[in-house]
């Protein structure tokens, strides 16, 4: 019995001895990336994108579905930088940007409507800094002029500091 106790009060020391703290920068986490463009599963999931728009009904509906996808496409636009796919990148932090500023006018809505909207604007408070930190942390990696050359049309530029800065412009809008 006394070995038992003693087996148990060891495990315990351990346990409580061996834990760490994590400290985070900001409260907000963003997504897992999910599917990426090229696969089957993403056409799927942009097919159910636009049917879900209508399942989001109200003006907070709306609100969570705007930052739901604006959080997404920053993740994927995040991801397909880092695997330096840069047009792809490029069109999905432009789709994060329009359902970013699509946040705002649910919002106002909502208040016309008397809604008490202040924990949505903590909420939206948090996202737009953890965009801004990713924004930033996007744009020390990513070139600043981009010239995509497809094989049987002509060459498209991408400013891609620009469009960093104008996403962290319209997120600082915001906080």
């Amino acid at each position: 019995m006394i070995k038992n106790f003693r087996i148990l009060a060891l495990f315990f020391a351990l346990f409580f001895l061996t834990s760490t703290k994590i400290f985070a920068q900001s409260n907000y986490v963003l997504p897992y990336p999910s599917s990426m463009p090229g696969s089957l599963s993403y056409k799927i999931h942009i097919i159910y994108e636009n049917f879900s728009k209508y399942w989001y009904f109200g003006d907070f509906g709306q609100f969570d579905y705007n930052l739901k996808l604006a959080d997404k496409y920053l993740v994927e636009a995040k991801t397909l930088f880092e695997y330096k796919q840069y047009l792809l990148g490029y069109n999905a932090l432009k789709k994060s940007d329009q359902y970013f500023v699509g946040i705002i006018p649910s919002l106002a809505k909502a208040e016309e409507h008397g809604k008490n909207i202040l924990q949505k604007k903590l909420i939206l408070n948090e996202a737009a800094r953890k965009h801004m930190e990713v924004l930033r942390e996007m744009e020390k990696s990513v070139p600043g002029i981009f010239i995509w050359e497809p094989e049987k049309s002509a060459p498209t530029t991408l400013d891609l500091k620009t469009t960093i800065d104008k996403s962290i412009n319209l997120r600082q809008k915001n906080v």
